[in-house]
């Protein structure tokens, strides 16, 4: 089948919307996403890809660099590279699917290095694909994703989801923000690779990250795992967003006395910045780079640089304020539940892909920026496209399937009060930025928070339908609403801390609860435990 052959039907909806006939919907055009839609359209699948901004430019990974957990299949090496992170993790990984996940981010990323990513080399000559300049992986990714057939709708975010008569997904809906219509893609199968949820917390590339996707599968039924791995808070200018934290590594931190904050240059200072920044302004100075290693930085993040640069600051030699910006699910480990190795989701024609997917099988309770989270981009979404088009070829020739809307919030004329985005956008945030609600938990603490959100929700869901302008924004603020609620949730289900989870009321890590945590619903949240089998927790306490 030719490329052409691949594309998906295209024709005009009365009222001018488009519509699309297709094998496979990717939703998100971020890493995941162009890896599912690529891993698709190569099995033979009609694949449409819609993307909430413009696939390759949009996203926390294109506005930056990235680390890649790159292992060459030297079993000594992978075998230290997977025990490296479990106790960080609270041992919930998984080696088989740690294996599988270096496995297959070997071959992608010597694939990228075949399609020409320009990989830089040691001074042996030797090509190091251990991290992505975010630009130009994900221009060529773009291009790959065009080159095999795909259909791209840029600007086109998704609204809801489509269901058949058996509850199986089968397409979407959305809008295009350009043309100012809509448009409908039926589909045998859909991939979720729409990314996390950082509550619009300004920080660099993940404003268009808001729990759409989660959203949109919990409508349809699917369940979600992990979700109380959700509250890292990232380092960064008080005055921007460049959420890149490695350089604070050379900091010192003081109060605004010019004292200096005790335990925030250590391993795990971001807690002692965060109980400082309860008592008053904190500030930074990198002022323990030299001049090599300064040059250093500035060639390898120049944009760590640019609010220092436009605001006149040297922050090798001058103080300034620093803040910690919530990046919930986006460096968390939780998300949508896959039950099997195709990426599926606990819902049939639904397949999950990068953050929109919870990375507890190879992060456990605990994950950073890069790395493992730019390995399972790849990896899941290479799997969840190769899975996506198997279940659409199972399905055979296309048939007549009689489809329903699954969107709830937002949609439903209820002749209630209007429905408000940025009021409750703000609500939402007023419960998941303090830090002494979201870093360090404690039961009486989530259960007032989540009082007030399960109250709003209650409001959100008896509001009137938005309107056709306010749309977008309030399935947002909805999505952002139930995300805190599955992570507070979670939270008060896991009496310990573990990995990212901090729990002030239960300080300790309790090997009794090696289990993981199940959620879902919307008007009644509800948690379940699975357990966890993996035997290299016994290996690794040898």
């Amino acid at each position: 089948m030719t490329v052409h052959e691949r594309r998906a039907e295209q024709r005009t909806a009365p009222g001018g919307s488009v519509e699309f006939d297709a094998d496979v919907l990717v939703i998100g055009g971020g890493p995941a996403g162009t890896w599912a839609a690529v891993s698709a359209a190569e099995c033979g699948a009609r694949v449409v890809l819609a993307d909430k901004g413009f696939c390759g430019t949009s996203g926390a990974t294109a506005a930056a660099g990235t680390g890649v957990w790159y292992v060459d299949p030297n079993p000594a090496l992978r075998k230290a590279a997977m025990a490296n992170r479990e106790k960080m993790g609270g041992h919930l990984q998984d080696r088989r699917w740690m294996a599988r996940v270096l496995d297959q981010t070997y071959e992608d990323s010597n694939r990228l290095a075949a399609w020409g990513y320009p990989y830089p080399v040691d001074d042996s000559g030797t090509s190091q694909r251990n991290s992505l300049q975010g630009p130009e992986y994900m221009r060529l990714m773009r291009k790959r994703t065009k080159q095999a057939g795909v259909t791209i709708l840029d600007h086109s975010p998704a609204l809801e989801l489509l269901v058949d008569d058996d509850g199986s997904v089968a397409g979407a809906s959305g809008v295009r923000r350009q043309k100012h219509d809509r448009w409908i893609v039926r589909a045998k199968a859909v991939v979720m690779a729409t990314g996390g949820c950082a509550f619009l917390s300004k920080t660099l590339g993940s404003n268009v990250l808001t729990g759409d996707g989660y959203l949109m599968a919990a409508e349809v039924g699917a369940e979600f795992s992990s979700m109380e791995f959700s509250n890292p808070y990232a380092i960064s200018p008080a005055f921007g967003s460049v959420t890149k934290t490695l350089f604070y590594g050379w900091a010192t931190f003081s109060y605004e006395d010019g004292s200096v904050v005790p335990g925030a240059a250590s391993k795990g200072g971001r807690s002692a910045i965060a109980r400082a920044l309860l008592q008053g302004p904190v500030y930074a100075r990198l002022d323990k780079a030299d001049d090599d290693v300064q040059r250093h930085m500035r060639a390898s993040q120049p944009n760590f640089f640019l609010p220092f640069d436009r605001t006149g600051i040297d922050p090798f030699r001058e103080r300034f304020s620093v803040t910690l910006r919530l990046e919930g699910t986006v460096r968390g480990t939780g998300g949508l539940r896959i039950v099997d190795d195709s990426c599926a989701t606990s819902v049939p024609g639904l397949y999950a892909a990068g953050d929109a997917a919870t990375r507890e099988l190879i992060c456990g309770g605990f994950t950073g920026g890069g790395s493992h989270n730019a390995a399972w981009a790849m990896s899941s979404g290479t799997w969840a496209g190769w899975g996506a088009a198997g279940y659409a070829r199972q399905l055979g020739p296309a048939r007549q399937r009689r489809l329903a809307s699954a969107g709830t919030v937002a949609f439903r004329s209820n002749a209630g009060r209007a429905f408000e985005p940025a009021a409750l956008a703000k609500a939402v945030q007023d419960e998941v930025y303090p830090y002494e609600l979201n870093y360090f938990r404690h039961a009486s603490r989530l259960e007032g928070a989540l009082e007030r959100l399960d109250a709003a929700w209650v409001d959100a869901s008896s509001a009137d339908a938005a309107s056709k302008d306010d749309l977008l924004r309030a399935r947002e603020s909805a999505a952002m609403l139930a995300t805190s609620r599955w992570m507070y949730r979670s939270a008060l289900a896991r009496n310990e801390s573990r990995g990212m989870h901090r729990r002030d009321d239960y300080p300790d890590q309790d090997d009794r609860q090696r289990h993981y945590v199940t959620s879902g619903g919307l008007d009644e949240v509800w948690t379940t435990v699975r357990p966890h089998a993996e035997a290299s927790y016994a290996e690794a306490a040898e």
